[in-house]
């Protein structure tokens, strides 16, 4: 018999991970101020350009005295960007717990050969922060994208380190507490927790990050999209929008008016708030639900963004399949869009809770939920 489908409905579907939901008030007529077919070397290109830097610096909190760059290829350019021109002037310490992580490994051990501490943790854990030795470089994420496991705060992070810090914290910025004084290269993208446009990330350097840029020169050569300084001295032209390629000025509208609506529900705090209570509705269903629960172990370390699940009951024969097999009611249903965990996570389901995502949305899903997970358990019966 045919399990009775819930009778609301998510007003907007889309809970993927990246590219996120776009902000509620979203429409396209918003962005009919971007400069577009003007260079972005123009003078109303350079202000859109600083404006964005300087929201972005207004909401997060960041010091006066850290850049801001917006650079090429989303968070991953803003990444490589950093492990490229900063790393080998020490030993650097790399932890991971989930695949984002786990490339930066690759990229840094393999790659650039450096030589450097490995420490891992399976899905769902975190690795030991206790036992960082902070005299080497340390690279981490903040928030595991595809493990739903972050950090709990910066407190392990030392005051007084002689390495730096090089924090990927692309679904952690807008949804969580960065301790600045602790970073000193954070990198985030546009199309995480503010749901923007893909293909470009932020740099966000330290005085600390600076002086290494300034006083070190890599024994690899930098390709030229990577270059931060010239002549030894930094490219001041990139923290203050002067970018090294060419942007889309179509995004970066985008971007302002995420920012926008980021100030109307009360910046960071506001963010804070939404995505906390996204999550609580989740964490309410799971504990009423004894088939699923969160893949982070630790609630300390759950986070409010990328939420990951598994199915624990016993009647599941393959999990994997099970787990696509109610993603893809759910797509069909059109009720959630792409929740399905990501491709090198154990089997579950990820629903995206940041910011943009209404609250509203996520209780209407919960119900389609437990009717995925039980119209799939008749008919594999």
């Amino acid at each position: 018999m045919a399990i009775e489908a819930p009778a609301a409905r998510p007003a907007n579907p889309r809970f993927s991970s990246g590219p996120c939901a776009k902000i509620p008030t979203f429409s396209l007529d918003k962005l009919a101020d971007a400069p577009l077919g003007r260079s972005h070397r123009a003078a109303v290109g350079k202000a859109k350009l600083k404006a964005a830097i300087e929201t972005t610096r207004e909401i997060l909190g960041i010091p006066a005295d850290y850049r801001i760059g917006i650079v090429p290829a989303s968070d991953t350019g803003a990444v490589e960007m950093a492990l490229w021109s900063l790393l080998g002037a020490r030993k650097a310490e790399m932890l991971a717990w989930e695949s984002f992580g786990a490339g930066w490994v690759t990229d840094v051990v393999k790659q650039l050969k450096i030589d450097a501490d490995v420490k891992t943790a399976e899905y769902g854990e975190i690795v030991d922060l206790a036992s960082v030795d902070f005299d080497n470089d340390v690279v981490f994420t903040w928030n595991g994208t595809t493990s739903g496991v972050r950090v709990p705060n910066g407190d392990f992070i030392p005051a007084d380190r002689a390495g730096l810090t090089i924090c990927d914290a692309t679904s952690a910025a807008f949804a969580m507490e960065l301790p600045w004084d602790k970073l000193d290269v954070t990198t985030f993208s546009w199309q995480k927790v503010l749901g923007g446009e893909a293909a470009h990330g932020m740099l966000i350097l330290s005085p600390r990050a600076v002086a290494r840029l300034e006083s070190y020169t890599p024994a690899w050569p930098l390709p030229k999209i990577f270059r931060l300084t010239k002549g030894g001295k930094l490219i001041e032209g990139i923290f203050v929008g002067e970018t090294i390629n060419t942007p889309s000025m179509l995004a970066v509208e985008d971007y302002l008016v995420a920012l926008d609506w980021a100030k109307s529900v009360g910046g960071l705090k506001g963010l804070i708030a939404r995505a906390d209570a996204n999550t609580a509705v989740i964490g309410k269903f799971v504990a009423e639900h004894d088939w699923i629960d969160f893949l982070a172990v630790d609630p300390a370390t759950r986070s409010n963004t990328s939420v990951c699940l598994k199915f624990t009951d016993d009647r599941i024969a393959d999990g994997a399949a099970f787990a696509k097999a109610v993603a893809k009611r759910l797509e069909g249903a059109g009720v959630a869009y792409d929740i399905g965990a990501y491709r090198d996570a154990p089997a579950g389901l990820r629903i995206w809770c940041g910011g943009t995502v209404e609250t509203s949305d996520i209780e209407a899903l919960m119900p389609w939920l437990n009717w995925a997970f039980e119209t799939e358990i008749a008919a594999q019966a």
